[in-house]
């Protein structure tokens, strides 16, 4: 499809240039045989029409050699004012159509020394046959003026490919970053969904595991208690389930107004449901918070909330100590949290297993709260305690940073 485009657009080019050159013999021959009163011409008119005709054939190549034609035009030009036939606008049709084309398809300063160049060429041949000055300013000032407006059109039409060249670029620029925007988009929150169902699903299934083991071991020995905890499971699979739901119902939520509503995102107001969950599966959460609190943005709340839920986890699946320390410290911009825990009867198998636990999973659980943190501003480590166990600990904005602020963030 393209290359007939381009066979059309050839085609349609060749029968323009030989329509001009068709139209213009008649202008450079009627030139040749006009008499003004007064002025006296070559008495035939084939001696001014041939080299003018010479020029209008060289018109064929302009668009491809504008400098080549626009020197033979000048030569045929100056061989025929020479003879001394008057520089009319017929006569200079085709010297003047050339330097359009110079124009339109080059630089500024070809374009300036081409058009100097024929203008100081046709009027020093119109005054060699001219001694005693007849029409100066016409064989001087009209040549000049009459090679200036092929000029300034042509010009006028390289500024405008130049220009629309320009909108080209713009569109297709923006055309490709607004599709790589849209994919990035869909790439974020794709990881903000596997974020969220993993936060819900490693949670909830640690829970369910941890509260299930002890009911079975308390089934001989203790069958109230372990029923007690078979009820909290039910509880726990419950609010899975709920979770799911609401984190899928995102993803199929039209905006409809008929619709359930959502559960709202969760933050540090729950934090005490969370705990007493935790306590369920038998792991000791103790929860310190120093300095005032202060309210959060959502999406700093979300996050706060997340990670702390995902750090217990990590110590309910892989922490070998029964208890779990929760800082919560609120400073004039900042809110810093801490998660350890504290195995001080096994520190160095604790520290290892739960370093190595993350990375043998694939690492979702620790890549997703750091990614968390990052989200809105913040930054988290994780690592073993010198004096044994494990702690998480990051530094978060009391409020979601700007995209520019998060770039600008080192």
């Amino acid at each position: 499809m393209t290359i007939t485009l381009d066979r059309n657009t050839r085609r349609s080019r060749r029968v323009m240039n030989v329509a001009v050159v068709m139209a213009l013999l008649p202008c450079v021959a009627l030139g040749a045989v006009l008499r003004l009163p007064g002025i006296t011409q070559p008495q035939e008119s084939w001696p001014g029409t041939v080299p003018a005709a010479v020029a209008c054939v060289a018109l064929l190549r302009a668009r491809d050699r504008p400098r080549a034609v626009a020197a033979v035009a000048m030569a045929c030009a100056v061989a025929t004012f020479a003879q001394g036939y008057l520089p009319t606008p017929l006569m200079l049709a085709p010297l003047m159509l050339a330097l359009y084309w110079v124009a339109a398809g080059t630089d500024r300063r070809t374009t300036r020394v081409f058009g100097l160049a024929s203008m100081a060429v046709v009027v020093i041949a119109a005054m060699l046959d001219n001694p005693n000055g007849n029409l100066l300013l016409l064989r001087t000032v009209g040549p000049v003026l009459w090679l200036l407006l092929p000029l300034v059109g042509g010009s006028h039409a390289r500024l405008r490919v130049v220009y629309m060249e320009s909108v080209h670029a713009r569109a297709a620029y923006a055309e490709r970053t607004r599709e790589e925007e849209a994919r990035l988009r869909v790439a974020e929150e794709r990881m903000r969904i596997a974020r969220e169902l993993h936060d819900v699903v490693a949670h909830h299934l640690a829970v369910a595991n941890a509260q299930a083991g002890t009911a079975r071991h308390l089934v001989p020995t203790r069958p109230e208690q372990a029923l007690r905890l078979l009820d909290e499971l039910t509880v726990t699979t419950s609010s899975a389930l709920i979770e799911l739901r609401a984190t899928v119902g995102v993803l199929r939520h039209s905006g409809d107004q008929d619709g359930e509503s959502l559960e709202p995102a969760p933050g540090l107001d729950r934090l005490p449901d969370l705990v007493s969950t935790y306590a369920s599966a038998g792991l000791d959460v103790a929860v310190t918070t120093e300095g005032a609190p202060r309210p959060l943005s959502p999406g700093v709340d979300l996050t706060a909330y997340r990670i702390i839920q995902e750090a217990l986890t990590n110590v309910t699946k892989h922490g070998a100590g029964q208890g779990a320390d929760v800082r919560l410290n609120y400073g004039r911009s900042r809110l810093l949290i801490s998660v350890t825990n504290d195995a001080t009867a096994t520190a160095t198998a604790t520290a290892t297993t739960t370093a190595t636990a993350p990375a043998a999973a694939g690492g979702y659980g620790l890549m997703g709260m750091r990614e968390r943190a990052h989200s809105v501003g913040g930054d988290l480590r994780a690592g073993p305690r010198p004096q044994g166990g494990f702690e998480v600990s990051t530094a978060l904005p009391l409020h979601s940073l700007a995209p520019e602020e998060l770039e600008a963030a080192p």
